[in-house]
């Protein structure tokens, strides 16, 4: 199968232009739109009809508000779980879980024929989540394990229209470095999200800065760039004060909104939003700082109210 991808060989972020992409998902759909995602899954609403109105209507909120900020958007496909260790907890065989991620591609395809401007170009990202648990590093694959068990979804974005592949929430090295030789091996851009601590670490105790420098070395620096998520700005401030010729590779943050620690949130009952105002200050501070960080958006507790806060502190910096 022929891809027509349209970015894949010139991905636009990377030319300084700013891009937003979207925030919480799932603890949108789950916290304000009442829906049940068992194991934190959004990829099964692909096969249900309200569910699939429930993924249109929210990132259509995300593609408006890019394009009236006229600034780009990465489309990011709804399956951070859609892979077989997830998917099969709720009987997902190899077939329906390679079609459920080809459907959430020609979604963000639809996406992208509607909203699509030339002062808000979107890039559509196969979104690939870790094998076990985003917050714990608990039975970790080597590099090669990582690289045979993620290419299965890798492969299958690989014969669509996606653009690039972004891993989101992992937390030790070795997964992104099997992520990047998959990626690489397809032909596909690849994006890694690490996640950290309150400390800044990554939850394996290794420095973020020590992270990057790994993944780089041991895939001849086949990431496109780096990204940070699941983590507030609070966790990873210090982190990126120890500059040096890494920080230049990171260019995206989707924040929480809560300071809360990993272990907290896991505890809570009820969502902690935050404060969008100041989260959205907190990111143009860092945006001085890091002019080269151009993808901007949300992870959990998210959703457009903080993304909207982030366009409108980081959009007056992007025109100076």
């Amino acid at each position: 199968m022929t891809s027509h991808a349209k970015y894949r060989t010139r991905l636009p972020q990377l030319s300084g232009q700013v891009f937003l992409t979207d925030g919480g998902m799932e603890t949108t759909l789950i916290y304000h739109e009442g829906l049940e995602l068992p194991l934190f899954m959004a990829f099964p609403l692909l096969n249900q009809a309200e569910g699939l109105a429930k993924i249109r209507g929210y990132y259509r909120r995300y593609c408006r508000m890019a394009c009236d900020a006229h600034m780009g958007f990465v489309l990011e496909s709804p399956t951070w779980r859609a892979n077989p260790d997830w998917a099969g907890r709720v009987g997902y065989s190899k077939l329906a879980l390679a079609d459920v991620n080809r459907k959430a591609i020609d979604l963000m395809v639809d996406m992208r024929d509607e909203f699509e401007t030339p002062h808000s170009p979107m890039v559509i990202s196969g979104n690939i989540g870790p094998r076990g648990d985003g917050y714990v590093p608990g039975q970790m694959m080597s590099a090669r394990q990582a690289e045979d068990y993620h290419a299965e979804q890798i492969a299958v974005f690989s014969n669509t229209e996606a653009d690039m592949v972004s891993a989101f929430t992992l937390n030790y090295t070795n997964e992104a470095i099997g992520i990047a030789r998959a990626a690489k091996a397809h032909g596909m851009p690849v994006v890694i999200s690490f996640t950290v601590e309150i400390d800044g670490q990554l939850p394996t105790g290794q420095a973020l800065k020590d992270a990057i420098a790994e993944v780089d070395t041991e895939t001849g620096a086949a990431p496109a760039y780096y990204m940070l998520n699941c983590a507030h700005p609070t966790h990873f401030s210090d982190a990126l004060a120890t500059c040096g010729i890494w920080i230049k590779r990171l260019r995206g943050l989707r924040a929480n909104a809560s300071k809360r620690s990993h272990a907290e949130l896991e505890t809570m009952t009820e969502l902690d939003i935050g404060d969008p105002a100041e989260l959205g200050r907190q990111y143009q501070e860092l945006r001085r700082k890091f002019g080269h960080i151009t993808v901007l958006g949300g992870c959990c507790g998210t959703d457009h109210r903080h993304v909207e806060q982030i366009a409108l502190a980081c959009e007056p910096i992007m025109q100076m």
